[in-house]
């Protein structure tokens, strides 16, 4: 059986361990005391809490949200919308999660919306790929449309709005649960808004609805001086365990995590902190195992166009950011596959992502998927391992940092829950 709760080498491993260990010694006395005091108030009102029927009734049969990994028959899902999308402000944040070459783009655009034209390709091709899920039957749900171009402010910082345009970084499904993520941008303290309404009714057929610590995103969080200057900087940082965010307070995106089942893996990021994954370690357990796992990734942030678990026992991992705990994988029986260069040319803009979201792919079950229809490599790679190809174009909407994987979360997969590295 897997159970890795720290699969980082050297340095960096150390770094977690000592900080997870001591934040589980320093809270244990306090721990009982807590639960000392909360069974005597629980007992106390134990009358009282009786007479509410409602509250502690099972979860409906008919509950809409049901989801344990990437592959089970995919029945709903939400897609996230580009109407509106503003690029956030150039903020110590974004600039440690963007390429030097497009620094001025964020520096001219930042807080306004993204160029128009490109904008509207990409809310076209969106909608199409919404239309080829349903030919599918797959039922399909939107977020909101949101002015995020209005600016707000809070006691430690002001901004801008960026976009509702991925789900999969703010919602994760575990089971019947939906997690809001905390996020670690401050251009995306409000995005949850634009899913409330969804959630609420997702709540209302019976599915369990937890908000994650929201962070207050204060200075404290980032470090201001954060030196980034290129690849090869970026390289030295991540392998010494050093990040953008700092210990201040749990932050994470739900896009860092992904699932297998009793098993779901994260890395730390430049949007996911340790304090992030361990609240995530603890609210999930004993049901679920977080595990940790690392990557040779200058640049860490969000899993899964390096890491992408599309079957039972199968991974595509990116050649570019191999895994440091791969073989763990291999014991255990898993097919590591490393998908094809990607095909997009050079010249086309990726303001937010890199060229890997070709593996971004959303399974619709083990033997379909949907992949970018200019991406042929990667369409015979999946052809030969006998998965069908559900081919759609979203080069535009890829600008905005995701692929297919990105652009959704699955809502309800028919399937229960299995362990697999028993």
């Amino acid at each position: 059986m897997l159970r890795v709760r720290c699969l980082r080498g050297g340095s960096r491993g150390a770094e977690a361990a000592h900080y997870i260990g001591s934040r589980l010694r320093g809270a244990f006395t306090g721990w009982v005391q807590r639960t000392f005091q909360s069974t005597q108030a629980a007992a106390a009102s134990q009358n009282t809490c009786a007479a509410d029927d409602k509250a502690t009734s099972p979860v409906p049969k008919d509950c809409l949200v049901c989801s344990y990994n990437e592959w089970d028959p995919l029945e709903e899902v939400i897609v996230g919308r580009a109407e509106n999308a503003c690029v956030p402000p150039f903020s110590v944040e974004v600039k440690a999660n963007t390429y030097e070459k497009y620094w001025g783009f964020y520096q001219k655009f930042g807080g306004h919306s993204f160029p128009k034209d490109h904008l509207k390709k990409a809310i076209s091709e969106i909608e199409e790929m919404c239309n080829i899920l349903k030919g599918e039957g797959v039922i399909v749900k939107r977020p909101d449309p949101i002015d995020w171009s209005v600016k707000y402010k809070t006691p430690d910082f002001e901004s801008t709005g960026m976009y509702a345009a991925m789900p999969r970084d703010i919602l994760l499904v575990v089971g019947n649960e939906i997690i809001e993520a905390p996020m670690a941008w401050r251009a995306r303290f409000f995005e949850y808004r634009a899913y409330r309404r969804l959630i609420k009714d997702y709540f209302n057929s019976g599915a369990k609805w937890t908000t994650a610590p929201k962070p207050t995103m204060a200075d404290e969080l980032y470090d201001q001086n954060y030196p980034i200057h290129s690849v090869e900087d970026r390289h030295k940082l991540a392998a010494q365990g050093k990040f953008v965010t700092t210990e201040f307070e749990p932050c994470f995106d739900a896009a860092d995590f992904i699932r297998a089942g009793r098993d779901i893996f994260v890395q730390r990021s430049q949007v996911t902190n340790y304090m992030g994954i361990e609240w995530m370690r603890r609210h999930l357990a004993p049901d679920y195992r977080v595990h940790i796992i690392s990557f040779k990734d200058p640049n860490p942030m969000h899993i899964d166009a390096t890491f992408n678990i599309i079957g039972p026992g199968l991974v595509l991992s990116n050649p570019d950011r191999p895994c440091h705990q791969i073989e763990l994988f291999k014991k255990a029986g898993w097919t590591v596959i490393q998908p094809p260069v990607p095909l997009i040319p050079d010249d086309h803009p990726l303001w937010m992502s890199s060229k890997w979201l070709s593996m971004n792919v959303l399974m619709l079950d083990e033997k379909r998927v949907m992949v970018d229809a200019n991406e042929t490599s990667i369409q015979k790679m999946f052809e030969k391992l006998g998965i069908s190809t559900i081919k759609v174009s979203i080069r535009h909407a890829n600008s905005l940092g995701g692929g297919f994987h990105c652009w959704t979360c699955d809502i309800r997969r028919r399937g229960t829950l299995q362990s697999y590295f028993d």
